[in-house]
């Protein structure tokens, strides 16, 4: 059946409209609400969230994270992102473990680059990494993760070398 342009301007619409409806949130947060079965997921990247927390002197520090496990997501990272919410950040999970480094290639905010070892214990952190700037960034040893957070984040808190990361 051919459609007239006026029922095809009409179709499109209610298409549009239906496929609009079918994807709208319904609300403001940046991630959907996680069901029984269903964890939550990032709005803009699509990927898991989870609690994470870093216990330092100073307290225990929750934060909602994305992760990143494949090299497709690990590659791309929190490139293109112009903001990051205080207590966000990407969690970089490394199986098997294995050392790290990371540069800020496409990166537009600055970040505090946290490496976890296999104890899961902080064991360096790269501070206020520049935007765009492709040095690399090291670990310090073998990691099973790797944590970006805001920069300045990180010794905002009081977080540094020794702390424990859960995830």
């Amino acid at each position: 059946m051919r459609l007239t342009p006026r029922a095809s301007r009409s179709s499109f619409a209610a298409a549009f409209l239906l496929a609009f409806a079918a994807c709208s949130q319904g609300g403001a947060d940046a991630d959907a609400k996680p069901s029984a079965t269903q964890p939550a997921v990032h709005r803009e990247s699509g990927l898991p969230v989870v609690p994470l927390t870093v216990k330092s002197a100073k307290g225990t520090h929750a934060f909602r994270v994305e992760v990143a496990t494949t090299t497709q997501e690990q590659a791309k990272g929190l490139m293109f992102r112009t903001q990051l919410g205080a207590d966000e950040g990407m969690i970089f999970v490394n199986k098997p473990p294995r050392p790290a480094s990371f540069w800020m290639r496409n990166t537009v905010i600055p970040l505090d680059i946290i490496f976890i070892g296999t104890d899961h214990r902080v064991l360096n952190i790269a501070a206020n990494a520049v935007p765009y700037d492709e040095s690399p960034l090291s670990s310090t040893g073998v990691t099973s993760g790797v944590l970006e957070l805001n920069g300045g984040r990180a010794a905002e808190l009081g977080i540094k070398a020794g702390d424990k990361v859960s995830w």
